[in-house]
């Protein structure tokens, strides 16, 4: 889906159509649960991170600055959201007492399970950006405050990575 689109459907969500703001989720929830998803490695916290995301869209929409990035805005909002709920929960939770809980629905051998298996979080964020989201390098950088060259190798280092697990997978 196209920055345009996107934008488009945040221009009529801030006129109050809800049809709109159901496209928005159907055209993009996959995205953003992939994005948001490398944050918490798990499917319940991930929805439930998903659904605060949409709510602040719809409550936030007057925030929204049209013509601008629809992209960029949507992901940042997830992006916060998820840091704010794992801020959270390093407050509530001793670190000896927290466990990683890997996600039942994803199915060993998946790319999922292979990325979440061979690459940090950072390397899940830089390749789900540019994959699914179809960001350029550049503007991966810019999101986080480095140079291209730096997203660009890092990306290249978690492709060859990627595609090793995979292999090794296969075998």
């Amino acid at each position: 889906m196209g920055i345009n689109t996107i934008d488009a459907l945040l221009r009529r969500i801030a006129e109050g159509d809800n049809a709109a703001f159901e496209e928005l989720y159907v055209q993009t929830g996959r995205g953003v649960y992939a994005f948001v998803y490398t944050y918490f490695h798990n499917a319940a916290d991930t929805e439930d991170v998903l659904q605060t995301v949409y709510l602040k869209v719809k409550t936030g929409i007057h925030t929204y600055r049209h013509g601008t990035n629809a992209r960029a805005w949507l992901l940042q909002i997830a992006k916060n959201q998820a840091l704010n709920e794992l801020k959270k929960r390093r407050r509530e939770t001793p670190t000896e007492d927290m466990e990683i809980v890997v996600d039942p629905q994803l199915e060993e051998g998946t790319v999922a399970d292979a990325m979440q298996k061979c690459l940090s979080e950072e390397e899940q964020r830089i390749v789900t950006l540019h994959i699914l989201w179809a960001y350029k390098h550049k503007e991966i950088a810019e999101m986080f405050g480095c140079p291209t060259g730096t997203i660009t190798s890092k990306y290249k280092r978690a492709i060859d990575k990627l595609k090793k697990e995979l292999k090794e997978d296969d075998v």
